[in-house]
Parts: structure tokens; sequence; C-alpha cells
């Protein structure tokens, strides 16, 4: 998968969106509670009220975190973090199998399931490569409005003031597969979108000091 330049990341599944996404990210918050490596119980109504929480409790929102639970549960990655020499940082998932979700398990009678996070995910998340999602925001962006999502994500991995994104190289890390006038539109919308929730106070399609498309997004600064 398009990535990072200083990692390698491989995924075997089926393909993820946003929403699941937002599954991952409310499974991680939740199994901080307690240590992983150990079984997590999994409470479906508060889970769907922190990641859906437009759409209600119902048969639907329930039939839909079942499949996706289960999708996460088969979905298999691999990564390697490389360091500035281009030699290998750490590997994770090379040799044994590293399943975003370790294990999981539904209970037909009770209607609840429990589930286990890989205690690996600790170093995906140390020496400060993590992100800080604003998640009350994460959560007001529109529902035709994914990619803002993905922006979000994207700007809260670097602390830049301003950062800028190749063009080509973000519609191929999207997966977009329109064509590039249809991609600059949804990525226009998406911008206006963080701007309205003050996620980044700025944003722009521009010309590189090569000639070349590129997003420039500028995030608000603290105040002094």
């Amino acid at each position: 998968m398009i990535s990072r330049r200083d990692c390698v990341l491989e995924y075997t599944g089926e393909q993820l969106d946003e929403a699941d996404g937002d599954l991952i990210i409310a499974l991680i918050y939740f199994a901080q509670k307690q240590q992983l490596d150990t079984p997590v119980p999994l409470n479906r109504k508060k889970l769907i009220r922190k990641i859906r929480p437009e759409r209600g409790i119902g048969d639907t929102q329930y039939k839909w975190l079942h499949r996706r639970l289960k999708a996460l549960r088969e979905g298999t990655l691999f990564l390697e973090a490389k360091k500035p020499d281009g030699s290998t940082r750490y590997k994770i998932g090379h040799m044994e199998s590293f399943n975003i979700i370790k294990a999981l398990a539904y209970s037909e009678d009770t209607e609840s399931y429990t589930y286990t996070m890989d205690a690996r995910w600790v170093k995906l998340f140390g020496n400060q490569e993590y992100s800080l999602i604003d998640w009350d925001r994460r959560m007001q962006i529109g529902r035709s409005l994914d990619m803002a999502k993905t922006l979000q994500r994207l700007v809260a991995t670097s602390s830049d003031p301003v950062q800028r994104f190749n063009l080509e190289r973000l519609k191929a890390q999207m997966e977009y597969a329109s064509p590039m006038r249809k991609f600059r539109q949804s990525l226009e919308a998406a911008v206006r979108e963080l701007e309205r929730l003050g996620i980044v106070s700025r944003g722009r399609i521009e010309s590189s000091t090569k000639g070349e498309p590129q997003l420039a997004l500028w995030l608000p600064q603290p105040v002094a």
C-alpha cells in the first residue's frame, strides 16, 4: 500500500474505509483501560453511539457492526519501519501474522462481543509514532465527506504548521480510481469541510517548485 516513505505496509483482507477507521480508533480507545493481549468486553450500544451517533441504534447498525468486526478480525498487516539510513527499525507481522483484531468472540445468547488487541500495537504507537485525532470534530464531518476524514488522519501525523502533498501521490494513497479532475473536486470539498470545523485554518491546490500540483494545508496555530 502507498504509505509514508519511511515504511513498507502490506495488507491482506477486505478493503476498508473511513468507517472502519473510526471503528479501529474506538476499539483501541476502549482497550486502553486494560492490559493488551487480554479480552475486552464490548458494549455494542456504547460503541455505535461513539462512532455513528447520527444513525441511531437498531438491527441495521448491529448487522453492520458484526460484518465490520469480522472484516477487521480477518485483515492481516505487515509493517516494516525504516531508519533514515534505510535500514530496518522494526518489523511487525513478518513471520507471525499481525491482525487488526487478534481475537474476536460473539455470544448469540447474550448478543455480546469480547475482543483482544495484539500487544504489538504498542510498538506501532511507540517512539511518538502516533496521531492525535480530535474525535468530536471528526464526528461532525459530513457523511458524504469521507475524504475529509482521510485528510484529518493524514495531517495529524505531523506537527508541521504547513503540510504539502503531491496530488498524484495523494490520489494513489487514497486509492481514488476516478479521473484527476473529479479527485480535485472531491479534495477541494474535503478541504472546505476541514476549514469549516477548524481542523485546518486554510488549504489550497497549488504548484510545487517543480511545477507539479500539490495540496497545501495550514494547521491552526495555538493561541499564545
